[in-house]
């Protein structure tokens, strides 16, 4: 075990609040946009926001403890025309074990965006494709997912990365209109909020 793995056993629930991205570090293009969402995110609440079926009893058992997040979206002044950069957020869970995170990525994280393609996501919307990432330049293991919705309004892509830091797991996306890749601008969101959550982890020995 590394020696950030190690320090990763000594964060406390309460250290995630200083993890997450503040708003001025997102990138330049959000800085007009506003907060829509931002603190604790219980297992309960996941499941709530998650796929239909999802359970806080099924992230538990999956090793996952809490987590805490920051959600930018758009102004009602925001035209969402096509290419428009409409939502962007960061959020760090935290997991019983380093193994747990990966479980997670591989089984919970991919596993179920792949096997839900076809099928209605709520809010009027289908899930069209996921297309897997190689997202790099991570000090552990990273996988990304472009995933496209459709509704009524039309097209809609998510390009997330997972990644991560002994038993944390960060997640970085950016949600786009119409059908747009935003790899590189996500790795560079994912990097930030990796140096961000090391400096409270190692903050925290």
């Amino acid at each position: 075990m590394s020696s950030i793995d190690r320090a990763t056993y000594s964060v406390s629930e309460s250290a995630l609040d200083s993890m997450v991205l503040e708003k001025a570090e997102f990138p330049e293009q959000f800085q007009g946009h506003q907060i829509i969402r931002e603190g604790t995110l219980d297992n309960e609440t996941l499941a709530a926001n998650g796929f239909e079926g999802s359970t806080a009893e099924r992230f538990k058992l999956a090793g996952r403890v809490t987590g805490v997040m920051r959600e930018l979206g758009p102004t009602s002044n925001m035209v969402l025309s096509d290419g428009f950069d409409f939502m962007a957020a960061s959020v760090v869970h935290l997991f019983d074990s380093p193994d747990s995170v990966h479980g997670w990525m591989h089984e919970i994280f991919l596993k179920d965006f792949e096997d839900r393609v076809g099928e209605s996501v709520g809010q009027g919307h289908q899930l069209v494709s996921t297309t897997r990432l190689q997202p790099t330049g991570f000090f552990d293991e990273a996988v990304g997912l472009k995933v496209l919705q459709g509704g009524v309004d039309g097209l809609i892509s998510s390009t997330v990365v997972d990644f991560r830091v002994g038993r944390l797991l960060g997640v970085v996306f950016i949600g786009v209109t119409g059908d747009h890749d935003r790899l590189e601008q996500v790795i560079q969101l994912g990097q930030s909020l990796e140096k961000r959550m090391v400096s409270v982890v190692l903050g925290s020995m």
